[in-house]
């Protein structure tokens, strides 16, 4: 299929790319079963290639970029660029971050809790988060969930932020 075809996804389309010897890409595979499942909901979206495009009267656009599985440390970075404005740590040396889940296809799953549910950073924090890892070139999606279970507590605090608030 060259850079000027578009991709069709019935199954008559690829039925006929199948007779002329050519292998739909994995793309168009897993396109085809998103669209084509019996329940689409029940999917799951993490097994299948996350692609953006755009579609032009022409045919389907691909992205210039590649993405790669971002890092972990990369990750813990961004995070650690968000603080909570009425204390001067960052988040993750609070120990407001309990998971960091990434994933093959661009995305990144963080769960997070704040120091108490009245906090008044409820509504901002998360979307700092949200939003700091989404400039990070690797990522393609980052969602955040905030949990109260197990409640935050001042012993998930690192080193360095017991120095900072001088809670030895």
């Amino acid at each position: 299929m060259d850079q000027n075809s578009s991709l069709h996804t019935s199954q008559g389309d690829l039925s006929a790319m199948q007779k002329a010897d050519q292998a739909p890409t994995e793309e168009a595979k897993g396109f085809d079963r998103f669209f084509h499942d019996e329940d689409p909901s029940k999917a799951d979206p993490d097994s299948r290639s996350v692609q953006h495009t755009s579609w032009t009267p022409e045919g389907e656009i691909q992205p210039e970029r590649n993405f790669s599985v971002v890092s972990e440390e990369r990750v813990i970075e961004a995070i650690s660029s968000v603080y909570d404005p009425e204390i001067p740590v960052n988040i993750y040396e609070l120990g407001l971050i309990y998971t960091i889940d990434l994933y093959d296809n661009g995305k990144v799953k963080v769960t997070m809790t704040l120091t108490a549910p009245g906090c008044p950073s409820a509504q901002e924090l998360p979307v700092q988060v949200k939003e700091a890892l989404e400039h990070l070139e690797e990522v393609v999606e980052a969602e955040v969930e905030v949990v109260w279970d197990p409640p935050w507590d001042m012993s998930r605090m690192s080193e360095d932020a017991r120095l900072a608030l001088n809670m030895f």
